[in-house]
C-alpha cells in the first residue's frame, strides 16, 4: 500500500514522502501511531504544505538535540559479562540494557529503540550510535568485560579481540595427524596375497 508519511519515520522517509510499504506495516504500526495516512489524492495534496511544516519543526528538533548530543560525547559504558574462551557471551548485552545505562549516565530519557546497533554478543569495546533525530545520531562507546577482571584489559576493538582469541585457541589445541587415503590401486594391491608358483613334478622318463 503507498502511505503519505506526516512525521520523519526512520529509515523509510520525512514528513510529506509517499512511501510504498507492506500492508501489514502501513495498518498495523504507522496509521495507528499518527505516522503516516493512506496516500488518497486529497492526502497527497497536502503532501506539500506537510513537508514544508515538517522542515521548521525539524530543524528546531535537530537544534536542541543537537546539544544534546554534546552528553554522549566520550561516554564510555561498561558490561561485565560471562564468556566463552573465545570472547563470546553466555547471552548478550541487549539494547535494553544499553538503553537503561544511558538513560541512568545521561539523564536524558532513551527508548531502546533508538540504540542504533545490535545486542552485544562478544566481549571488547563496541560503538554505538543513539538515534536522538533521524539526522542527530551520537556515538558513544560499550566495553563489555569479563566478570571478575579489569574492564581496562578489554580496551580493544570487540571483532580484533575475538579474532585474536580464536588464534590463540587454535595454538593450544593439539594438530589432527592427517592420513593420505590409499589408492584404490594399493587398497587391491594390499588385498591380494602373492601367488605362489605351482610346483611341475617332473615326469618320469617312459621305458
Amino acid at each position: 500500500m503507498n502511505v503519505l508519511l506526516l512525521e520523519d519515520v526512520y529509515k523509510l522517509g520525512r514528513a510529506g514522502q509517499v512511501k510504498k510499504v507492506p500492508n501489514g506495516y502501513g495498518r498495523n504500526f504507522l496509521i495507528p501511531q499518527g505516522l503516516a495516512v493512506p496516500a488518497s489524492k486529497n492526502a497527497v495534496l497536502q503532501a506539500e504544505r506537510i513537508a514544508a511544516t515538517a522542515d521548521k519543526r525539524r530543524e528546531a528538533l535537530n537544534s536542541e538535540m543537537s546539544a544534546v548530543a554534546e552528553k554522549f560525547v566520550g561516554l564510555q559504558l561498561l558490561f561485565p559479562a560471562r564468556a566463552g574462551e573465545t570472547g563470546k557471551l553466555y547471552g548478550s548485552v541487549t539494547t535494553q540494557d544499553i538503553a537503561q545505562q544511558l538513560t541512568e549516565k545521561t539523564g536524558v530519557e532513551i527508548d531502546k529503540r533508538q540504540i542504533h546497533g545490535q545486542p552485544l554478543r562478544l566481549l571488547g569495546l563496541h560503538k554505538i550510535g543513539v538515534r536522538l533525530t533521524v539526522d542527530v545520531i551520537p556515538q558513544f562507546e560499550a566495553v563489555v568485560y569479563r566478570e571478575g577482571e579489569s574492564p581496562e584489559n578489554y580496551m580493544i576493538a570487540a571483532a580484533e579481540l575475538a579474532a585474536a582469541a580464536e588464534a590463540a585457541q587454535a595454538k593450544t589445541q593439539p594438530k589432527a595427524e592427517t592420513v593420505k587415503p590409499e589408492a584404490e590401486g594399493e587398497k587391491k594391491a594390499k588385498g591380494k596375497k602373492e601367488a605362489k608358483p605351482e610346483e611341475v613334478e617332473e615326469a618320469e622318463p617312459a621305458e
